[in-house]
């Protein structure tokens, strides 16, 4: 940018050019006048050329104007040509500039023309791209100097030696003073933040009031001094929440920060050796302030909801998330699960027809939770029915087992013949998901009034909203345990049938990777009740057995792994395999020695390309898998990528781990 301008500082105009031509030959004259003569008739010669070039330009810009305005009169074409707004023609595939007026010379810092250059060299941070995408208003401010416009213009079609070409007027409109007033306008509108502490019941527990008083004291000193530099309102409306008040423009030194308060927080150690951790719902781009607050409370409840010690941003359209990378904590009591399965029970008598759909291509967690629900509506005497997918699933032996019982005649129905008995007072029970996108059917979901949601994912973006009821408790094992704890308090052991006891100990099974992960006290509580009720470890384990050709396929998958950042398995198969056989060889993955987390990729024959993930704790697979759209639990996670190679996936998933642990 300096260059040009020095340049242009540097560029005399012809005339001088000219003279200094005159003054040579003058000089010359002294010593030699035939070479004087011989100068004196090539500066006239080129001036000639000049005065010719000039006047065929010219002649070309009033054959344009004319042709623009042939229906004008005299006045208008005067006006066209003394524009008061800055005005340029140039031809738009080469930048070449025609014709300029003087207000345009007067913004670009020229003083006579700019013929026989490009645009670009005026203005380099110019583009015509826009206009040849018939496009009437440059869709960006285009920055000259210190100052910014907005640019309109149209094209011509023309003819030039009988080729065609194209001529293009724009008209420059000083916007710098609207922009900056409207960049303080967005710079200083409010943000409202919710900090809560995640675990403060725990943090609290058991011990002296001192001691509760200097951890109190830590926390708030490490908020405030996070705080503080944005000079916005922050002060503690509860016991362990608090409310933050700042301009936006300190959001954006927030982000970059990747929110250090939650490390800073989680450096304060209670008496018991456990850490505090807090969750930052973070509301912005609203209308109002109550809605602003709205949208700090939803980040907040999505934050909690994905597991807490994170920060979430929503605006207007979406969510942004930061952090969540630590475990869950098993942080449930048992008077929420006596509310929720109150209130479930409730829900269950007062429908004319209970619904229970999983996600789509269910596995025996979703199924288990499904027959732990049905056993609630026959206990309530509410005709209940399990929406089947269609096609063979994980969970197809566990279906085929439940549909010999007597209690399951006609339970299973197809989604259209459930969408046409659904009624008003029918109630939907979605079990193993929380992502509308997921479930089995969005028609049914969409076309039901009544919902309820039991759920142990990690809350993505998307999500179920405005359910009647929604237990939804990251830190469980698996939906079964979840619905297991509602059966607790709504039914007796006996009142549990043999089958439907395996089924949902074998999700618990399955989601705990053989009660080796993510399980708590509560996670072994539910697996007593259910063999109290009959469930035989036996049958179950025969659940999970595989024929000879599922083992080799299986390790075939095992064999294509390679080895990535030191711990992490990636095992990319080029061809369709089971996705049963694909999960189990993420799984298997993490029984070899040195390897935390493993990722199993193959095409599904459709389009798509599939995704396993499987974690030991350490690193989140979660927060990986969503970078390419999909979603789970910090141990466990999938995706689905659409419309690319194996190949293509494969790098975008090392790019993922790769901005996931410099992150770290």
């Amino acid at each position: 940018m300096r260059k040009n301008k020095l340049s242009h500082l540097l560029e005399p105009s012809l005339r001088l050019y000219f003279l200094c031509l005159l003054v040579f030959a003058g000089v010359t004259a002294l010593f030699s006048r035939p070479a004087a003569l011989a100068e004196l008739a090539v500066v006239l010669v080129l001036y000639l050329y000049f005065r010719r070039s000039n006047a065929h330009r010219q002649k070309e810009i009033i054959q344009y104007i004319e042709s623009v305005t042939c229906n004008m009169d005299t006045a208008t074409k005067d006006t066209m040509v003394n524009a008061p707004l800055p005005m340029v023609i140039f031809r738009p595939e080469n930048d070449e500039v025609i014709w300029s007026n003087d207000r345009f010379l007067q913004i670009t810092g020229e003083r006579e023309h700019l013929f026989d250059t490009k645009l670009t060299a005026a203005v380099p941070d110019f583009s015509s791209r826009w206009l040849m995408e018939g496009k009437t208003e440059c869709p960006t401010e285009v920055l000259l100097g210190e100052r910014r416009f907005q640019v309109f213009g149209h094209l011509v079609r023309t003819e030039d030696s009988g080729a065609r070409g194209y001529l293009a007027t724009t008209y420059w409109v000083d916007v710098t003073d609207l922009a900056d007033v409207r960049d303080l306008y967005y710079a200083a509108r409010p943000v409202a933040a919710i900090l809560m502490l995640d675990n403060y019941e725990e943090l609290m527990k058991g011990i002296p009031d001192n001691a509760r008083s200097a951890l109190r004291s830590e926390i708030d000193q490490r908020l405030d001094q996070w705080a503080a530099p944005a000079q916005g309102l922050f002060c503690r409306y509860d016991r362990d929440r608090y409310l933050f008040l700042f301009e936006e423009h300190f959001l954006a030194q927030f982000q970059e920060g990747k929110f250090s308060v939650l490390d800073a927080v989680h450096e304060v150690v209670s008496p018991n050796g456990l850490p505090a951790t807090v969750s930052i719902g973070i509301g912005r781009d609203a209308d109002t302030l109550e809605e602003l607050f709205q949208y700090a409370s939803l980040s907040v409840e999505m934050a909690l909801s994905r597991g807490g010690d994170q920060a979430v941003i929503k605006n207007k359209f979406n969510f942004e998330f930061y952090g969540g990378r630590t475990k869950e904590l098993e942080k449930r009591t048992k008077v929420k699960s006596r509310v929720m399965a109150n209130a479930l029970g409730e829900l269950v008598a007062d429908a004319s027809r209970v619904f229970v759909m999983g996600h789509k291509f269910p596995d025996l967690d979703c199924i288990g939770a499904a027959a732990g629900v049905c056993a609630i509506a026959r206990k309530k005497g509410t005709p209940v029915n399990i929406v089947k997918e269609a096609g063979q699933t994980p969970a197809s032996e566990m279906m085929e087992k439940l549909s010999q019982l007597p209690e399951y005649q006609g339970v299973f129905l197809s989604v259209q013949d459930a969408i046409l008995a659904a009624d008003v007072n029918a109630l939907l029970v979605v079990v193993d998901t929380n992502r509308p996108e997921q479930v089995v059917s969005q028609d049914l979901l969409e076309s039901s009034s009544k919902v309820a949601v039991i759920d142990h994912h990690r809350r993505a973006a998307t999500y179920i909203a405005n359910a009647a009821l929604n237990f939804h408790e990251p830190y469980a094992s698996s939906a079964s345990e979840l619905v297991t704890e509602l059966l607790q308090y709504l039914l007796e052991s006996a009142d549990l049938r043999k089958a439907e006891a395996e089924a949902l100990l074998a999700g618990i099974t399955l989601d705990t990777k053989q009660f080796t992960m993510r399980t708590g006290s509560r996670t072994f509580e539910a697996a007593a009740f259910l063999r109290r009720s009959g469930a035989d470890t036996g049958d179950v384990k025969k659940l999970f057995q595989n024929d000879l050709e599922g083992t080799i396929a299986r390790y075939d998958i095992i064999q294509n792994a390679r080895m990535y950042r030191n711990d992490i398995a990636v095992a990319r198969v080029d061809h369709p395999v089971g996705r049963i056989t694909a999960a189990q060889a993420a799984d298997e993955l993490l029984n070899i020695s040195g390897i935390d987390t493993s990722f199993v990729l193959f095409p599904d024959g459709e389009g798509r390309v599939i995704l396993s993930a499987r974690s030991m704790g350490d690193v989140n697979v979660q927060v990986i898998l969503e970078k390419l759209g999909g979603g789970g639990n910090a141990a466990t996670a999938g995706a689905q990528v659409p419309g690319k190679s194996v190949e293509e996936v494969t790098k975008d998933l090392l790019r993922a781990i790769d901005q996931y642990l410099e992150e770290e």
